[in-house]
């Protein structure tokens, strides 16, 4: 590879020759070699429109000659489209400011505008200008997280939601066993089971929803330690307006610019919600791999649809590849979810000093959830059959049908009636007549018959 030698306050850096950035990124290109993974293609983006919108700030403001910020702001919209994504090389286990990635974006913004301007653009006084990676960076997570939740995981969700509600209206009077502990219980339909996840999913829009006001409360502004310092007087308001008409994103300025620079704990909130969706979509999945267990040998209430072969040895073996995949996904947001809370109690006086590593676990998150909801609604709920005689004789057989019959012989009568049924292997009904409790004075025919249809047990109040 071929270098070029770039300068900064500690000296020589050797910086392959026809790389965007210079001296500060290729340190911590050798500083941090690490895990390979570098900034959520969202994060750089957010990195590039914060430094876009200090830019014309600055110049509103006389810090910035109008002719640079342009040429910066021309040269930000280049990165936010995608263009130099490949100049982005910092591990995102970094300095936990994530002064890297700032400074990466800082160089390659100068030496982009540089180019645009035909004149110097210098990373710190330009670019920098009335910033601290103290304050840009933690902004870029939070400008990132809050684009991904409301363009990515929210419409993910109703996506999905709409899915498992239409099943829902489908299945409204599809009788079957209803289970609780794994063991048979009194009937439910399998339109109430799937309005319920399609409830779990929508009080997951709800969550989100509630998180993002705070979320979108960013600390730009606030410089180095929360005061301002090396800002001019208006600039937190401007560069905020800037940005928010820029990302067209709820984004405001800090409440208190002390806590937003200290603590991360809107981050931390943030996560929570996607904690709780991936413990929804953990049930939602297991409960659709054992009522499609099977073919011959488990459930087999519901079909999966077929995608691809299952076994490598077994011929004929398909799985319940989707459901088996969201969980997957669901197992890294949990770990994810332990990774923000530990990294945010990590802070000490006026910083979060695990920053990069936050913004990677909820952008990864969120990234991994959106996906994997509309790879489950289109190519799983979508496509899901009901073995409707498999679930009525299923929820036919459960001895807890015999529970209407309390109010008729009592609680004790009807326990030995559902263990008479199962050590004879007898439907409640012929287990009922054969104990001689049909006596035309406390059971009649008509009443049992009347009291074991499973489709009444499930909507009892009607």
């Amino acid at each position: 590879m071929e270098y070029r030698i770039e300068h900064d306050t500690m000296g020589e850096v050797k910086v392959p020759l026809n790389a965007l950035y210079s001296a500060q990124t290729q340190r911590a290109v050798e500083n941090f070699p690490i895990s390979g993974t570098t900034l959520e293609r969202a994060h750089i983006a957010a990195l590039a429109q914060i430094k876009k919108s200090a830019a014309l700030a600055n110049a509103s403001l006389n810090v910035l000659k109008p002719e640079v910020a342009m040429a910066i702001a021309e040269a930000a919209d280049t990165v936010i489209s995608g263009k130099h994504d490949g100049e982005f090389p910092v591990d995102i286990f970094q300095t936990g400011s994530g002064t890297s990635s700032n400074m990466n974006m800082n160089e390659v913004l100068a030496n982009l505008a540089t180019a645009i301007l035909g004149d110097n653009v210098h990373p710190n006084d330009h670019v920098n200008a009335s910033q601290s990676s103290n304050d840009v960076f933690p902004t870029s997570v939070h400008v990132a997280v809050t684009s991904a939740l409301i363009h990515d995981l929210l419409p993910s969700l109703d996506h999905l939601a709409k899915s498992l509600e239409k099943k829902a209206k489908l299945w409204a009077t599809v009788v079957k066993a209803g289970r609780t502990h794994l063991m048979d219980a009194t009937p439910v339909t399998l339109g109430q089971e799937f309005g319920g996840y399609a409830a779990q999913i929508r009080y997951a829009i709800e969550r989100v929803q509630a998180t993002i006001v705070r979320v979108a409360e960013v600390p730009l502004g606030g410089t180095a330690v929360g005061t301002g310092i090396n800002t001019p007087k208006g600039f937190p308001q401007e560069v905020i307006r800037l940005l928010a008409d820029e990302t067209k994103l709820p984004i405001t300025e800090a409440r208190d610019h002390f806590e937003a620079q200290g603590a991360r704990d809107a981050l931390v909130e943030g996560m929570g919600a996607l904690r709780v969706l991936a413990v929804s979509l953990t049930k939602i999945n297991n409960d659709l791999r054992w009522m499609g267990s099977g073919p011959n040998a488990g459930l087999g209430e519901l079909h999966i649809p077929d995608l691809q072969p299952g076994s490598s040895i077994m011929p004929g073996k398909v799985n319940p590849v989707i459901p088996e995949a969201v969980m997957m996904v669901c197992a890294r947001v949990i770990g994810n979810d332990a990774t923000v809370a530990w990294a945010g109690a990590t802070g000490n006086f006026e910083l979060n000093v695990a920053i990069p590593v936050m913004g990677n676990a909820l952008l990864e998150s969120i990234r991994l959830l959106s996906n994997s909801m509309r790879l489950l609604a289109d190519k799983t709920i979508e496509g899901l059959e009901v073995n409707e005689e498999r679930a009525l004789a299923l929820a036919e057989s459960s001895p807890s049908i015999v529970t209407p019959l309390n109010k008729f012989i009592g609680y004790e009568a009807a326990a030995k009636i559902a263990k008479h049924a199962v050590t004879k292997s007898l439907t409640v009904r012929e287990a009922t007549i054969e104990l001689g409790y049909v006596d035309g004075e406390k059971l009649t025919m008509e009443q049992l018959d009347k009291a074991l249809d499973v489709l009444s047990m499930t909507r009892p109040a009607q």
